[in-house]
């Protein structure tokens, strides 16, 4: 009976999840573990790292300078391709920008701990995405200092921007999305920005912490509003996670191109930003957690979930693209028959085919636990991941552009230098911002952590 027993503990804590922490903490310990990184001296890696970052922004400044004085000419835009690579880069950083909000908001209404570890990178590469995002538009519009004629401002001309065209409603989706994801992501720094004020060692950094902090005195007032107002605003952002991107997708379906006027591109975009978002953040979490020495934080079973959520969300993608070859097959329309053959055997088939690869294919491996739990594999199939949704994105925009229903209107897309560019730049902005977040500002939270930490201890002296 003895024996039976003992087996069956054995087998308890071989099948049980890891623990979201890991070692014997303290709430000094976990206090000292995460702050450490913001108030030792800068280390060359980080020098190293953001000066490639930061000359890459030079570039994409440059691109952009070069852009405004010569116009988009510079780029491979024609007849009938007027959407380019910058509105491709655009739905990709869009879509790029979901997953801090589906960790992060998401599953704190479900009550999920373990996103506590990577919450809160996961929000700051919301906002970093959303920057890039949202100067794709602009840049493309080709007379950006016009730009503010997308807003509903009184003016003495009465011209008022066209509210049926879901190109307006992109701008109030995105600017609500940013807006609600900078006061939720800053919400939940009040009581770590409070803690790093408490422990600057310098006049300035009190300063600017203390600021930062609102006033934060760690009172139970203060907590109270705290929970109220962080959950308030998580539940205002979770529908945003659907409404973005079915509002961007509908830039494409309300058209009656063949390849965008479909009622599934709502769901498919959603499916898709989350599958690319998440990639995305494996892509940050595994470099930052051996850089910080955040193992203890961050854990296997984090990147087990990780890849479970990645997997569902590519699952519904692939789901996506059966369902869309089945109805330009079933659906009898020529125009859409002829270009689901023209994706898979024309002059974009490489792009296609790489697109059906990385995101159908490849993420077939996340069936097994030891792909995703080994962090060098889970890190390579993201970056393919995120590449291939890139090139969906590409398939999207310009293959459904270059065949009109009048073979007099069909073109060909090619990207310039400036293209190229501009696109390569934009990753210098967001990992310039990125390497400034984890050198000023705690990576992960500490507030949440060491609540969890009290939590676990309650349910070991329960046991």
């Amino acid at each position: 009976m003895a024996q039976s027993e003992n087996i069956r503990e054995e087998a308890a804590e071989e099948f049980a999840p890891p623990p979201v922490i890991k070692g014997r903490h303290t709430f000094s310990s976990i206090t000292q573990k995460i702050s450490a990184p913001i108030f030792k001296p800068t280390p060359t890696g980080w020098f190293l790292g953001f000066g490639l970052s930061f000359a890459l922004l030079m570039l994409f400044m440059f691109s952009i300078a070069r852009l405004f004085s010569r116009g988009i000419g510079i780029w491979g835009v024609n007849q009938p391709v007027a959407w380019g690579l910058a509105i491709t880069n655009f739905v990709w950083w869009i879509g790029i920008g979901h997953a801090g909000t589906l960790i992060s908001a998401m599953l704190l209404l479900m009550n999920q701990k373990w996103r506590t570890s990577i919450n809160r990178f996961a929000e700051a590469m919301t906002l970093f995405a959303l920057a890039c995002a949202g100067l794709y538009p602009i840049l493309h519009l080709g007379r950006p200092e016009y730009f503010y004629w997308l807003l509903p401002y009184p003016n003495i001309e009465d011209v008022w921007p066209q509210f049926r065209s879901p190109l307006v409603w992109d701008v109030f989706a995105i600017l609500i999305y940013g807006v609600v994801s900078l006061f939720f992501w800053y919400t939940g720094l009040l009581p770590d920005l409070a803690t790093m004020r408490d422990r600057a060692k310098s006049r300035a950094a009190w300063a600017i912490y203390g600021m930062l902090a609102l006033g934060w005195r760690n009172d139970a007032r203060h907590w109270h509003r705290y929970e109220r107002a962080y959950l308030m605003l998580a539940a205002l952002a979770t529908p945003l996670v659907v409404s973005v991107h079915s509002i961007v997708s509908y830039d494409f379906s309300v058209a009656i191109l063949p390849g965008w006027h479909t009622t599934l591109s709502p769901p498919y975009f959603v499916a898709g930003a989350a599958f690319s978002g998440l990639a995305m953040v494996i892509i940050i979490t595994i470099p930052l957690r051996a850089a910080f020495r955040l193992e203890d934080f961050i854990t296997k079973r984090h990147f087990d979930n990780l890849a479970k959520i990645m997997l569902a969300m590519g699952l519904l993608v692939t789901y996506g693209y059966i369902i869309e070859r089945f109805s330009a097959w079933y659906g009898g329309n020529l125009y859409e028959a002829y270009n689901a053959s023209e994706r898979a055997r024309g002059v974009y088939a490489l792009m296609f085919w790489t697109q059906i690869v990385s995101n159908a294919i490849a993420p077939q491996l996340l069936w097994f636990k030891r792909v995703r739990t080994n962090l060098p594999i889970l890190f390579v199939l993201s970056l393919v991941i995120c590449t291939g949704m890139w090139f969906e994105r590409y398939v999207i925009v310009i293959e459904s552009l270059h065949r009109d229903f009048l073979p007099s209107s069909w073109g060909v897309f090619s990207a310039t230098l400036w293209d190229w560019a501009t696109l390569v730049g934009s990753f210098g902005l967001f990992l310039s911002l990125l390497f400034l977040f984890v050198r000023f500002l705690p990576s992960v939270s500490m507030s949440e952590m060491r609540k969890l930490l009290q939590q676990s201890k309650v349910k070991e002296d329960e046991a």
